[in-house]
């Protein structure tokens, strides 16, 4: 069982409102297509210019949320576009893609922890489809909606399917240290702390530093590629940095 995260920032020209990088997503649906049993892939996007840019004008986050509905609504209608661009393309080259939409299937409690229950997923991959999430809005209770991200799905995902692998794929060959060189494995938090910056377009759910962080606490090992490597990882490769 693979989750597989394509990053917002690989997908979209992320620093320019609610455009697509058409010739990666290509690269990305090309590399997924040429997989092998399919019947246990996930798939994951970010929202890159189309969902941080409207939930920052809307000042919307991980733990601020908003109570109107237009807000929400602008936020989820462009994940929704996003999405259609990606299940498009994988449909294209025969990619079984259907749409799991978070903002309809789960919720965060008064605590802020993420509820999101997979039963419709496990069915989908059963039946032959790949099920592709994307970053969105939830409903939070006591905070109206908020933001889900992307890694959140995928650290949810990976718990309850019991994933066997976890892949990231960024805009960088991995996780860099302060001489821009790959961190081949990491396994402890406060090891790479000092050289995780933030992200450098708008990103309201954490940058690499939260990536490190959800993926540290999971049981699945999981890398951090770039592109390039995304047909490396798929063939069962550990290209750019692990994680455990």
């Amino acid at each position: 069982m693979i989750v597989l995260k394509l990053g917002g920032s690989v997908i979209t020209e992320k620093d320019r409102p609610e455009t697509l990088d058409g010739e990666a997503l290509e690269r990305a649906a090309d590399a997924i297509a040429a997989l092998e049993g399919r019947e246990d892939l996930v798939v994951v996007h970010g929202g890159g210019s189309f969902g941080h840019h409207n939930a920052s004008e809307h000042g919307v986050t991980t733990t601020a949320g908003t109570r109107d509905a237009s807000a929400a609504l602008d936020v989820h209608g462009a994940m929704k576009t996003l999405n259609q661009f990606v299940l498009g393309r994988l449909l294209e080259r025969d990619v079984e893609a259907v749409p799991v939409h978070p903002f309809s299937a789960g919720h965060r409690d008064g605590e802020g922890d993420l509820h999101l229950p997979t039963g419709q997923v496990e069915t989908m991959l059963a039946e032959g489809f790949v099920p592709v999430l994307h970053g969105d809005m939830i409903a939070h209770a006591g905070a109206g909606a908020t933001v889900v991200s992307g890694d959140e799905l995928v650290a949810a995902l990976a718990r309850s399917l019991e994933a066997d692998r976890v892949g990231l794929c960024s805009t960088v060959p991995g996780v860099l240290d302060d001489e821009d060189a790959v961190i081949d494995r990491i396994d402890d938090f406060d090891t790479v702390a000092a050289v995780l910056g933030a992200s450098d377009a708008t990103d309201v759910t954490g940058g690499m530093a939260g990536k490190v962080r959800t993926l540290l606490e999971l049981e699945a090992e999981a890398s951090i590629f770039g592109l390039a490597s995304l047909a490396s990882f798929l063939d069962g490769e550990n290209p750019g940095t692990t994680i455990d």
